[in-house]
C-alpha cells in the first residue's frame, strides 16, 4: 500500500506544479488504512514559509483528529522532509515517514536544505542569522508557572 500513498503524494506534487501554490511537493497522512489529510506546498500563495506540504498535511490530520498528535499515523510525502516539516513530523508523532525523492534531488532543482542542516550543529554565536541568549531575571518565570498548574499538558 506504500506505493498507492505515496503516488496520491507524488500526484499531488504534479498537480501543485500547474496550480502555482508554491514547490513541486505533495503529502498525505494516511491512518487505519485512510488517507485523513493531503497538503501540498503553499508557500508562494499563501505567503508563508512554513506552508510546506508535510505542515499542510500535519495541520489539515490534526484538525481532523481533534489532536495535535498522530500515533499510530504514516506520513507520505513526494520528497524527503526538509529540517522543518521533519520536527514537525516529530512533535505530531507520527508513526512513519515514507518518501519519493531525496533531498538531493530537490537540492538539484533549487530546494536545497543542507545549509539548515548545518547551521542547526553550529553553536549559537556561529550561525548565519545573529542568535543571542540574553537572560533576564525571572524570564522563566512563564516556565515555573506553566509547570506549577496542575492542569497543564505536556506535549
Amino acid at each position: 500500500m506504500d506505493e498507492i500513498y505515496l503516488q496520491c503524494a507524488i500526484d499531488l506534487a504534479s498537480a501543485n506544479v500547474t496550480r502555482g501554490d508554491g514547490g513541486p511537493f505533495g503529502a498525505v497522512i494516511v491512518c487505519d488504512g485512510d488517507i485523513i489529510a493531503e497538503g501540498w506546498n503553499r508557500v508562494i500563495v499563501a505567503n508563508d514559509p512554513t506552508a510546506h506540504a508535510e505542515i499542510v498535511a500535519i495541520r489539515a490530520a490534526c484538525s481532523r483528529k481533534g489532536h495535535f498528535h498522530l500515533p499510530g499515523c504514516t506520513l507520505y510525502t513526494s520528497s524527503e522532509p526538509c529540517p522543518m516539516c521533519l520536527a514537525a513530523a516529530y512533535w505530531a508523532r507520527v508513526e512513519r515517514i515514507v518518501f519519493a525523492n531525496s533531498r538531493e534531488q530537490a537540492a538539484a532543482i533549487g530546494f536545497c536544505d543542507e545549509n539548515l542542516y548545518g547551521e542547526l550543529q553550529l553553536p549559537l554565536q556561529q550561525r548565519h542569522i545573529a542568535t543571542c541568549h540574553l537572560p533576564l531575571p525571572d524570564a522563566d518565570l512563564p516556565l515555573r508557572r506553566w509547570l506549577a498548574n496542575p492542569g497543564h499538558r505536556c506535549y
